[in-house]
Parts: C-alpha cells; structure tokens; sequence
C-alpha cells in the first residue's frame, strides 16, 4: 500500500476515536506501514481530516520495519509496539463491543461500563458466592429467621458484589494504569487506552464506594463493624502483585469476606455464638483456598506479559508443578468446607451436594485445564466458578430448605421408631 493511502486510511479512521489518546493509539497500533519510506507531510495528513503528522511519524521511528527490506510480505509482519511487552506481534486497535448489554449504552457510557467490567460478570460471581454461602449457612443455624429475610440477605448481598467488584475493578485499574498497556489483555481497559482519565476514575470509584456503604447500611449495625475493614484489602490488593509472588492470596482474603458477613446480617453474633464462629471461620478459609486456586489458573493467561512487564504471581512461582499446587489446594479447601458444615450443623445434603460437589467440580477442571493454552484458562476460569460456586451454593440451598421443612426429621423418626 502506498504511503498516501495509508494517510487516506489513517484520516477515515482516526476520526472515529472518540478520544485523543485513542486516536494516538490507532494511528500507532492500527496503520499497516508497508515501505514506507520517509515521514508523513502535514498537507497530506490534514487533507484526509486528521493532522496525525507526529502520531504517524512517532508511530515510523518505533516501529522496527527495515526502510529498505527487498522482502514487504516479510517486513509486514516484523512490526513491534512500544507499549506491548509480548514477543508476538500485535495489530489489534480496541472496537466498541457489538453485542451483550454495554452495547447498547450511549457510546459515552461504555467506557465506565467497562470499568465496572459489566462485560465480564464471573468476577461478580465469585465475590457473590461466598455471600451465599455464609448466608445460608447462618440461616441454618438460626431457624427462626423467616425465608424473606434469608431471601432479601442474598439479594443485597448480590447488589452489594455487583457495586464492589466494580469499585475493586476501578481501584485495581487505577494502580496498573502504567502496567496495562504493556500486557496484551489489559492493553484495551479504559483507563489504559486513555477513554477516562484517572481523574475521572477516582470521581466514579467514590461514587461507587457511597452506593456499596448505602448497600451495607441496609443490614443491621453490627455488619457496618465487619465490612469497613475489607476495603483496606481492597485498596492493598493491587500493589501485592508488586511486592510478592503471592498476591492470589491477598485477592483470597478481599474476595472472601462475604463468607463473614452472612452471619451477622442475619443478627447473628459471632463472638458470642461459637458454633457460628467456628463455622465462618472455616467457611472463610476456605474461600481463601478457593479464590487462590482459581485465580492461579486465570494468573497463567498473563504469564508472558507478567514476566516482560516485571508483574509477581503465583503462577509464575510455581509454573512448573502449578497442577500439583492446584490440587493440594483443593484438598484443603473441600475439608474446609466440611468443617463449616459440621460446625453449623449441616445435614447429609450438604455435604453430599455442596462437598461431593466441588470435590468433583475441582477435580475435573484441574484434570482438564490446559495451562499453555490462554482460552482453556478463560473458559474453565468462567465455567468453574458455576460449576464449583453454584454446586455448594445448591446443595446448601437444599440443605437448608430440608431443614426448614422438616424433612430431616421426618426420615428420623421412622428410623427411631424402628430402633
């Protein structure tokens, strides 16, 4: 192509970035610079309807396309980008989403939406289930708590992963504004490719942490006491990946509160309720183990960027026996899971359907995952946390409706009668 249609298709294109730093980011990711010999003249560029005479001339002095090559199918691909780390070449320019809900939002919208990561709701999925289960549990160990309260919990407490995990997504953003435009998967993110400042970020991150407090207000008092200290993980959560191989387990810990909250939110007290204290303890750890051994695998998808970017995780710790890391977490994490049970006094449902469950779940996907392959990871990253989430959350579910209905007892009596 010559160089005056590469300003044609420059000046078509750039003029549909809505931002200036996109623009930037197109003509320097996007403009396929094929022998061309020599800088972009300011006539030419502002006759197409964009004056991208410095993008253009600073997108030719980085890229590492020999003037001269005797061989333009060769030098096509010896393109590499500045703000890209990978040893793979890369020509993809960020588009709007065409499909899901955020695709019909006003265009200016779409850009906080993503911040909320609206797209990819998973990550609300694990930060919801732990609230789930902590509230059934609870629910379990006090009877008397009508089924609408159980009921209007759960929903707050959905509500409430929705608004934090959108604010920890912003937060999270904030602090690797410098970091994502290095890492492919990152590179795209709102605050990365310049659609909203970090002015702009910090304004909509305290919005939404008054819309999480407003959520927490709606449970009784003591909850206000167990919830203010999650944010502090919250803010810490990104710089761990900076300081340590293990930032998996800071994200454990933030991501796994909600197994706490369940309890006093249905006016239970844990410290004078040993039993539920016991119970949220165990419920809580493991959680922990949970969060640690799906985040491992979602780590492996980034683990060539982390490297050239200079990010720590425990993928990276532990790249060469990550499967065998991957299993003795789940072998800690379902007899955790049943200590909870045992504690709150669970039925056989429970631990046949929640335990039984994610024992099968886990070890399915730690059987199958391919850890080299970037969408295996993805797919059973999503697909695991319903299967594992949803199974206990389900055999809990039924758990707790065979007690609220008497049918433990039912099955008891017979036996006894026998007896």
């Amino acid at each position: 192509m010559s160089a005056w249609a590469t300003c044609l298709l420059a000046g078509r294109h750039a003029r549909l970035c809505r931002y200036p730093r996109e623009r930037s980011i197109y003509i320097y990711r996007c403009i396929p610079i094929q022998g061309h010999a020599g800088p972009v003249s300011l006539s030419s560029s502002r006759r197409y309807g964009y004056t991208a005479t410095n993008s253009i001339q600073s997108a030719y002095r980085k890229s590492n396309i020999t003037t001269h090559n005797r061989h333009p199918r060769r030098s096509a691909l010896i393109i590499s980008h500045a703000h890209s780390t990978t040893s793979q070449a890369s020509v993809k320019c960020y588009t709007p989403p065409n499909k899901g809900l955020i695709s019909y939002l006003p265009p200016s919208w779409i850009p906080y939406a993503e911040l909320l990561r609206l797209d990819k709701p998973t990550g609300t999925y694990y930060l919801f289930f732990p609230c789930a289960y902590s509230t059934l549990l609870a629910a379990s160990i006090a009877p008397s708590v009508p089924v609408w309260e159980v009921v209007g919990t759960t929903g707050l407490f959905f509500a409430g992963a929705l608004i934090m995990r959108g604010a920890g997504c912003a937060i999270n953003d904030l602090w690797d504004r410098n970091l994502d435009p290095h890492v492919e998967r990152t590179k795209f993110r709102p605050i990365a490719r310049g659609a909203i400042s970090p002015g702009k970020a910090v304004l909509f991150t305290g919005s939404q942490l008054l819309a999480g407090l407003g959520i927490l207000l709606q449970f009784p008092y003591q909850c206000l006491w167990y919830g203010i200290p999650s944010l502090l993980l919250v803010t810490t959560y990104p710089l761990a990946k900076r300081v340590t191989y293990y930032p998996q387990a800071v994200l454990g810990l933030t991501f796994s509160w909600g197994a706490i909250m369940g309890f006093p939110a249905l006016g239970i007290d844990l410290l004078n309720n040993g039993a539920a204290l016991e119970a949220a303890a165990a419920l809580y750890a493991s959680c922990v183990t949970w969060t640690v051994l799906y985040d491992m695998i979602y780590a492996h998808m980034d683990i060539k960027d982390d490297v050239a970017a200079g990010i720590k995780s425990i993928a990276l710790r532990h790249e060469k026996n990550t499967k065998a890391v991957l299993s003795a977490l789940a072998a800690v994490q379902v007899p955790l899971l049943a200590a909870a049970g045992v504690a709150a006094g669970s039925g056989p449902i429970f631990f046949i359907g929640s335990c039984g469950s994610a024992a099968v779940s886990l070890g399915l996907m730690i059987w199958k995952v391919q850890l080299k392959n970037v969408q295996n990871c993805w797919w059973w990253f999503k697909n695991g946390c319903l299967l594992t989430g949803g199974g206990i959350t389900l055999g809990m579910l039924l758990d707790y409706v065979a007690q609220t209905t008497g049918f433990y007892k039912s099955v008891e009596e017979p036996v006894s009668l026998e007896s």
